[in-house]
């Protein structure tokens, strides 16, 4: 559209035109967003905070594979139509995906456009259609790790040396991980202010969890105890590697006198000690992962008859239904409708 021609008195300077006026205000805007970009940057850490660490790992390492199936078909990631999105889900759950996997990917690529303000595909009822379909054809049970119950962490430690910088750390985190019923999220990010050694064991502080995102704190009282006693477990690593501050659990160097190095265990390296010790202990490794010390304690505790309420105060469940999985594992046998006859 041209400018509209404005009228001037004679001898006077020509009024700006509706151009002038529009790239004036352009001009300005930029203006104002360059002096905002370090407030901007802090905004943008901020809105990424909102999300735990693990869901953002997760949710980055979801968008670069739709951005990979995007760019393998020329079609654009972002923002994406709802048809290429139902074709990404669809092509997960031929692969074999897991429903769970299927709507992790989809919430992550959803994510993605509502940060960018862009509408999510995934509202589109298209897409809504093949998420049904494909959660009823290939449903959506989880598949569990077994719990490493009492008798199972126990065989573990057993096989761990006590001479080693590496198995004194191992059997500090096998035993606390158990007694704590702590993730292994938790495990990893442990420093040891968060350890408040009392006459009664040690209480563990939790700065954050996946049940307290917004860091109000939790704690976990963990007893001496008989059998594991991960108290001294805890107190022999820290000793046996001279740590004082700093992250709990660390990587160790090979060999007897292996250095303790300063950085802390990934989520991912605790989940593959667990595994390793198993194999160790003559258990099936795949059968087991991270979790498993969080659910052998809740299964141990609830197959002893504790109360639901005292085991919630351990593992800071927030919902008691939380537990009835893990309770009808624990009691499967016990009074069992077939015992007089089968």
């Amino acid at each position: 559209m041209s400018d509209l021609p404005v009228v001037t008195p004679t001898g006077s300077s020509p009024a700006p035109t509706i151009t002038d006026e529009l790239r004036s205000a352009q001009d300005s805007a930029a203006s104002q967003l360059a002096a905002l970009q370090p407030e901007l940057r802090s905004a943008q850490d901020y809105a990424a905070a909102e999300k735990a660490d693990a869901t953002r790992r997760a949710y980055r390492s979801d968008w670069q594979d739709f951005a990979r199936f995007c760019a393998d078909r020329g079609v654009a990631p972002l923002p994406a139509a709802p048809a290429t999105l139902a074709a990404y889900a669809a092509s997960l759950a031929d692969a074999g995906r897991k429903y769970s996997t299927i709507r992790r990917r989809v919430a992550a690529i959803a994510y993605a456009h509502k940060l960018k303000g862009f509408e999510p595909p995934d509202q589109a009822e298209a897409v809504k259609a093949v998420l049904r379909g494909i959660r009823r054809r290939i449903g959506v049970a989880v598949v569990r790790k077994a719990p490493a119950v009492l008798k199972i962490v126990a065989a573990m430690l057993k096989k761990l040396p006590t001479d080693t910088k590496a198995g004194l750390r191992d059997r500090a985190l096998l035993a606390l991980g158990f007694a704590a019923a702590l993730r292994r999220s938790e495990l990893a990010a442990l420093d040891v202010p968060d350890l408040e050694f009392v006459d009664a064991g040690v209480l563990v502080h939790l700065r954050h969890s996946k049940t307290d995102q917004e860091g109000k704190g939790q704690f976990v009282a963990v007893p001496h105890g008989k059998s594991l006693r991960p108290v001294a477990a805890l107190r022999a690593w820290l000793d046996a590697a001279g740590i004082t501050e700093g992250p709990v659990f660390r990587p160790v160097g090979k060999g007897i006198r292996g250095p303790v190095k300063p950085d802390r265990l990934s989520d991912k390296s605790i989940a593959d000690i667990v595994k390793r010790c198993c194999a160790a202990a003559g258990f099936d490794a795949a059968a087991f992962s991270g979790h498993s010390l969080r659910a052998g304690f809740v299964t141990e505790a609830l197959a002893r008859g504790a109360d639901p309420i005292n085991v919630m105060r351990v593992t800071r469940h927030v919902e008691i239904s939380t537990l009835v999985g893990y309770d009808r594992r624990a009691k499967a046998f016990k009074d069992h409708a077939g015992k007089k006859f089968l």
